[in-house]
């Protein structure tokens, strides 16, 4: 059976505006197998998961578990976790980390004042750019088949901090890695491609090609900020900001402001891809919408 990532690949599905959508990133630590629904299907206490996706729902933070790469034995003895929260809306993110003995202890935060971007969890996270990579099989086979050669390759050449997660949305595109802090995610990527991202992160810089769009967007959004990074060729993470000015069903008008100043509105409509195609191993042949851009004009300064 022909995977669906495969699938994608020969029909050159593109994957921009494709990107899962949080404001906030709340990444934790576990260890072992993880099942399809990782919070509650892992060695991760099930009441301690469906406690963090009661108290998450609704607060504009996403929930994910990372493993380190390797081996993924779990010896079921206390050991303290690391906790990355991320917050990646333009101009106002940050990267913070903690350790947790128990993860019922996250239970605690205010996750309302996470998703507007408080910093309200641990301390500056002072290292290397995060890359997270999607490796859970039980998800869908083709996030392990090609994650994980993705983070062997990237973990021996030594770039970046290299996590393997749960579930970044868009098994199809597998391999796709999130980067943090800035929270751009990118699909179909090899080492070199991925080396290259992370590097460009280091330096503030987003990469354009195979990026799927920033979380801190909804999927409109992310196409017209893509579409005028496209444009006007900038690279720098934090120079754009975008919002939604207008919109009917399936159509939007996209204001795309530049830190010099400069701002651009993008016409963007939903459209549905054809032919039908598995949006996940084992799954149906669906038909998935897409983000278009038809246009993007910059608007004139004020006389």
């Amino acid at each position: 059976m022909i995977t669906c990532a495969t699938a994608s690949r020969e029909l050159a599905e593109p994957s921009e505006a494709t990107a899962a959508s949080a404001r906030t990133w709340l990444l934790l630590e576990q260890p072992g197998p993880w099942g399809a629904k990782a919070l509650t299907s892992s060695h991760l206490d099930p009441r301690t998961g469906r406690a963090l996706e009661a108290a998450a729902a609704g607060t504009g933070v996403r929930l994910g578990l990372i493993r380190r790469p390797g081996p993924h034995a779990d010896h079921h003895h206390p050991e303290r976790r690391r906790v990355f929260a991320a917050h990646t809306v333009p101009g106002a993110g940050w990267l913070r980390t903690a350790e947790v003995a128990d993860p019922a202890e996250l239970l605690a935060l205010d996750f309302a004042r996470l998703g507007r971007g408080d910093s309200c969890f641990g301390v500056p996270h002072e290292g290397e750019p995060l890359a997270l990579v999607c490796t859970n099989a039980k998800r869908d086979r083709c996030c392990a088949l090609r994650g994980r050669p993705l983070v062997a390759e990237l973990v021996a050449s030594g770039v970046g901090e290299v996590w393997e997660a749960t579930h970044l949305g868009g098994h199809r595109f597998a391999p796709t890695m999130l980067v943090l802090p800035y929270g751009y995610a990118y699909a179909r990527l090899d080492a070199a491609r991925a080396k290259g991202i992370v590097e460009a992160a280091r330096e503030g810089r987003m990469v354009l090609e195979h990026c799927r769009g920033r979380s801190a967007f909804e999927r409109p959004v992310q196409a017209a900020e893509l579409a005028v990074r496209a444009l006007i060729g900038e690279d720098r993470a934090e120079a754009l900001t975008a919002a939604t000015a207008e919109e009917v069903p399936g159509r939007w008008t996209v204001r795309v402001s530049h830190t010099d100043g400069r701002a651009w509105r993008a016409l963007v409509e939903q459209v549905t891809v054809t032919p039908p195609r598995p949006e996940s191993c084992g799954a149906e042949p669906g038909t998935p919408v897409r983000m278009e851009v038809r246009s993007v004009r910059e608007e004139l300064p004020p006389r």
